[in-house]
């Protein structure tokens, strides 16, 4: 009996020791920073490139750079990678001063810190999302109240951003959109709401998440693919919708372990 035990410790010991190492992953989501307006919230634009939000963005790179990411991820279409070679190549202390885009004021910055000669672009923008359609099939459904609750929860997440917009400083913003609250909410709307929309026969809101689970799942593919064997860490900086989706797939990856921005910078 004592021998069986001793074999089946050894079996676990070697079994235990013979997993890869898992890849660290340090997902950042972000409000846009130069806020075009194309989400279907609306939300206020917040300006990082006063003097104070760009000493936050100094020591928020610093420390991704003292975590030391082997590669940095972008929400730029992976299509176009050869723009955004060009783009990243340009001069550093210009495009600083000129650019809020968080791809320049986040990732490049950091990416430039740690002496990265690109930027990888993961976005696929292939896919539709269908709003209109969703809340027509809502109104054709009858589903009165259901149309009442995504206003209610639109209204809810733009007066809550606002708020915190005018409230928090720009490092607060970032670690309280990557709470797991946040995530959460980010998530909630997608299967509480829009999948339910439409007549029984009517798969309009099942077909828009769908479709947006499969560009974020296309985006992690991408991540995937594009982490080599040598690379022990990466960063990923997406919007904060696209972040709460990647935390879940990773959930699943044995590859993979999250590394939160809250986490790196205590």
């Amino acid at each position: 009996m004592q021998k069986i035990i001793l074999l089946l410790v050894l079996f676990t010991l070697n079994a235990v020791s013979a997993q890869p190492k898992k890849k660290q992953i340090l997902v950042i989501g972000t409000f846009h920073f130069e806020n075009p307006g194309l989400d279907v919230a609306k939300v206020n634009t917040f300006n990082v490139m006063t003097d104070k939000s760009q000493k936050e963005l100094e020591n928020i790179t610093n420390k991704i750079k003292k975590f030391g990411p082997d590669k940095v991820f972008v929400e730029w279409n992976y299509e176009k990678q050869d723009k955004l070679d060009k783009f990243y190549n340009r001069n550093t202390d210009s495009i600083l001063k000129k650019n809020a885009d968080e791809i320049v004021q986040l990732a490049l910055r950091s990416a430039k810190k740690l002496g990265h000669k690109r930027l990888f672009g993961i976005d696929y923008n292939q896919t539709n999302f269908p709003y209109d359609s969703l809340t027509k099939g809502m109104t054709e459904a009858n589903q009165v109240g259901l149309l009442k609750s995504n206003l209610e929860t639109m209204a809810y997440y733009e007066n809550s951003q606002n708020e915190k917009i005018a409230k928090y400083n720009l490092t607060e913003l970032l670690v309280d959109i990557n709470t797991t609250k946040s995530n959460a909410e980010n998530i909630e709307w997608y299967l509480g709401t829009a999948n339910r929309a439409g007549k029984v026969d009517n798969f309009v809101g099942a077909y828009l998440v769908s479709e947006w689970y499969r560009r974020n799942l296309y985006m992690y593919s991408l991540i995937q693919k594009l982490t080599e064997s040598k690379d022990n860490k990466v960063m990923v900086l997406l919007g904060a919708g696209h972040a709460a989706m990647l935390r879940e797939f990773i959930k699943h990856d044995p590859n993979f372990e999250i590394i939160e921005l809250a986490t790196i910078l205590k």
